[in-house]
This record gives structure tokens, C-alpha cells and sequence, in this order.
């Protein structure tokens, strides 16, 4: 039977888009405390069914699609600049599709503006009327109010109408930021993307015995499994190595692996792989936060993955992706050894104009990544990294990057790493990876 957390987010996923919710009300309406109210209220919005809006409030929004990560609601929006919603708030749900700045004449913005966009405009009370009778929201800048009678439009054809303090330009780039940062967000794979289902996913109950271990290893190959209690709570593993040589009628819970790792759904896939190899599994059971059993993984699900990943073309960059991006590889004439080239921007530095810690440590890692794949085809994952000398290299500088490896083996490396600033040696770094075959 389902928990009263569980019943309150179906009951939230079941009402409709754009319905205000109250914690008070929800409580009233389930027959729980407001505080139980409160904490699945915030589990909803965490999984990107509610939105919560300053003076505005708690209102049911359309979950996304992770292929369509990159749209945002108006809701969103109003988050984003620290907005006051004037007029349309049961349209704070809807789905933008583009924004357009109205720099320019009426008659010109509204030949760029439609249905679905939202009109980015200061105190231009004829503007903000033709957008609404297009299909367009609309979001003052300046921090400047509208008509009684544009409120009303907005309530009428269910369009929001958004005011913010900010400019023009800082809100534009403020919501470019948000959509570049959920690009970003839509390449990470993350362990829901991959595992085999509940519906699909064997599992023996700690009031088994080994007999029903050998059923489910003769029908279907596998030798891992979780177990779980009548809660569905994982609370062990049981393997083949436990199982081996004893009596068919022993209960499992008396030898299986109590307390195994487990994973959430929201886990990314390199965290998981890590994990995996870090410690030596084969399966994880993935569960919720009340650590129910949701599915598994399998370490060639996971290796998989990261195939896929590595042969996906970039949509956003990070900071990692711009540092990396700049490397340029060169070879010494003398010893044949393997330099990187690589310049400071102002991306990369801290506030005093000097590279960042940060960043350096990226560079050096980079670099051993790029040594290592010449050995080795495949993934690593830094162990532990030590950065044991580093000089200020200010704004504009250009550095050289020069790997040695030390020791490299079947799973780990051992790279020591120098980094140049017009011949002087600016930082040294030793780091220890494991590596992880594609």
C-alpha cells in the first residue's frame, strides 16, 4: 500500500496544470499534517511538476520532457528575474518558445512577435496590448507597472504579465543564462536515463531461502540480486558467491550483503560508474528517497552510457568544456615528448587577474587524460590529485602543459604533470586514475 507521502504526489500529479496549491489545503484535503504536506510539496517541485513564485504562490506546471529541457515556463521566468506577476497568473504554466525584445518600432515588434513567445519591452502600454491579442506573455522591464485595462486582457486570454527592475539587456541575458544552463543540464546522463525498471527487474524478499535464488539464476541467467522487505526497502544483495555450497532451505537475510550501495535516480552515470568500479560491483539496486526499490543497473549498462555519451555531439559548454576546448597539442623536437599549449582568458582567472585554482587543476587533469588515452582507449576517473607547487600566471599568459607518465597498469595510472609560463615552471601536480575500458 502507498504511503501518505506517495498518495499526496500522485494526488499532486493528478490535478490540473495551473491549479494553485496550498500546503494547508492539501493537508485538509488528505487528511495529513501540514508538515507532511509541506515536505511532498517539495518533493513535486524538485521533479519539476510544481513551481513556487513569490507573491504568486504554489501552481501545478506541465512537467518537461527531458527532450524539451530546453523550454521554460513563464512561471520559471518569473523566477529567474525576481518578477511580479500584474495580470494572467493561470497562465504562468504555459511553455515559451522564444523571447523577443521590443527595441524597435510597434508595427516592426509585432511582425517578430506570436503564440508562445514572450515580449520583452519597458513602458510601452500599446505594445504590451498588441502582444496579449497575438499569444504572446509579456515582461515589463524597469520596473514600471501597466494599465488596469492590460491586466484584464491578460486574465481574459489566461497570458501573463510580468514586471522586473531589471533592464532590458540583464533580463535577456538572465533568461539565455537559464536556458544555456539546462542545455548543459540535458547532456548529463543520469542513472533513470538507463536502468532496467521495477516491472522488469527480478528481486528475492528476506523471507526467501536460497531454493528460490537457483528459480530465478536457472530462468533467467543472472546470479545478482537485491532483496527486499514487504516494504520494498532494499536491505541486502545476494550473489552467487554467497550462495555457493550452502543448503537450498537456508533463509536468505542470513547471508546475503546487508546494507549494500545503492543508487537514486538522479545519480549521474559517471557518478555511478565510479562507484562501481571504485568498489568492484557488477549490479546496483537504484531506489527512492525513502529507499524503495525502483530498478537496477549493471555495470555494462553504465559502460554503455558513456559510449553513448562520448559520441554525442557538445550543446553546452561548461567552464571545463572552454578551458579544454583551447588545448593545442604539440612535440618537443628533443625528446619526442607530448606538450599542450594552452591560453588564460578571462574566463579562467580569479578576481585578482591570476588562473584560478579551479582551473588549473582542470588543465592538469585534461592533460593526463590525454596522455593516458595514447596508452589506453577508454575513461578515467582521478583517484586522488595532488597539487603540491603553483605560481600566480596572470590574464593573457600562455602556458604549457607537460604530462609524464609514471606507471600505468590495466585499471590505474600514475601521471605527474608540469605546467611552463615562458620557460619557468609556474605548477606541478601528481595525480592517480583509474581507468575504465570502453
Amino acid at each position: 500500500m502507498a504511503t501518505k507521502h506517495e498518495q499526496i504526489l500522485q494526488y499532486i500529479d493528478e490535478l490540473p496544470v495551473g491549479e494553485k496549491i496550498s500546503v494547508r489545503q492539501i493537508a485538509k484535503d488528505m487528511g495529513v499534517s501540514e508538515g507532511t504536506a509541506y515536505r511532498a510539496i517539495k518533493e513535486a517541485e524538485n521533479k519539476g511538476y510544481v513551481s513556487t513564485i513569490e507573491r504568486v504562490g504554489t501552481i501545478r506546471i506541465e512537467r518537461k520532457k527531458k527532450e524539451n529541457f530546453e523550454k521554460l515556463t513563464y512561471a520559471e521566468v518569473v523566477n529567474i528575474v525576481d518578477g511580479q506577476v500584474l495580470g494572467g497568473r493561470t497562465g504562468l504554466h504555459k511553455t515559451l518558445n522564444k523571447f523577443v525584445i521590443g527595441a524597435m518600432k510597434i508595427d516592426a515588434m509585432m511582425r517578430y512577435t506570436g503564440a508562445g513567445n514572450l515580449l520583452i519591452v519597458g513602458n510601452r502600454i500599446r505594445a504590451h496590448e498588441n502582444a496579449l491579442n497575438t499569444g504572446a506573455a509579456v515582461l515589463i522591464t524597469g520596473g514600471f507597472d501597466t494599465e488596469e485595462q492590460v491586466k484584464k486582457l491578460a486574465n481574459e486570454v489566461e497570458l501573463p504579465i510580468i514586471s522586473t527592475s531589471y533592464d532590458t539587456f540583464t533580463v535577456a541575458t538572465m533568461i539565455n543564462r537559464a536556458i544555456y544552463d539546462q542545455l548543459i543540464k540535458k547532456e548529463i546522463v543520469l542513472v533513470e536515463d538507463i536502468l532496467t525498471p521495477l516491472d522488469r527487474t527480478i528481486h528475492l524478499k528476506n523471507t526467501d531461502t536460497i531454493e528460490e535464488w537457483h528459480k530465478h539464476n536457472y530462468e533467467t541467467g543472472h546470479s545478482r540480486f537485491p532483496v527486499v522487505d514487504s516494504q520494498m526497502k532494499v536491505v541486502g544483495m545476494v550473489t552467487s558467491k554467497d550462495v555457493m555450497g550452502r543448503e537450498r532451505s537456508l533463509p536468505i537475510d542470513k547471508l546475503m550483503t546487508k546494507q549494500p550501495m545503492t543508487v537514486n535516480e538522479k545519480t549521474s552515470v559517471a557518478s555511478a560508474s565510479h562507484m562501481m568500479v571504485w568498489e568492484g560491483i557488477e549490479v546496483l539496486p537504484v531506489v527512492n528517497q525513502s529507499n524503495k526499490l525502483q530498478g537496477i543497473i549493471s555495470r555494462q549498462d553504465v559502460l554503455k552510457a558513456l559510449q553513448m555519451i562520448g559520441r554525442q555531439p557538445q550543446v553546452g559548454d561548461t567552464i571545463e568544456d572552454i578551458i579544454t576546448n583551447q588545448f593545442e597539442e604539440i612535440h618537443s623536437d628533443i625528446k619526442g615528448e607530448v606538450l599542450y599549449r594552452c591560453g588564460v582568458t578571462p574566463q579562467m582567472t580569479n578576481y585578482l587577474g591570476t588562473i584560478s585554482y579551479g582551473v588549473f587543476t582542470t588543465i592538469v587533469t585534461e592533460a593526463a587524460n590525454r596522455v593516458l588515452r595514447s596508452y589506453k582507449k577508454g575513461d578515467l576517473v582521478v583517484e586522488n590529485i595532488t597539487i603540491y607547487f603553483i605560481k600566480p600566471v596572470q590574464i593573457d599568459s600562455i602556458i604549457d602543459i607537460k604530462p609524464k607518465v609514471l606507471e600505468v597498469g590495466r585499471k590505474f595510472g600514475k601521471v605527474d604533470v608540469e605546467v611552463f609560463n615562458e620557460g619557468i615552471v609556474v605548477g606541478k601536480a601528481m595525480m592517480m586514475v583509474q581507468l575504465i575500458d570502453r
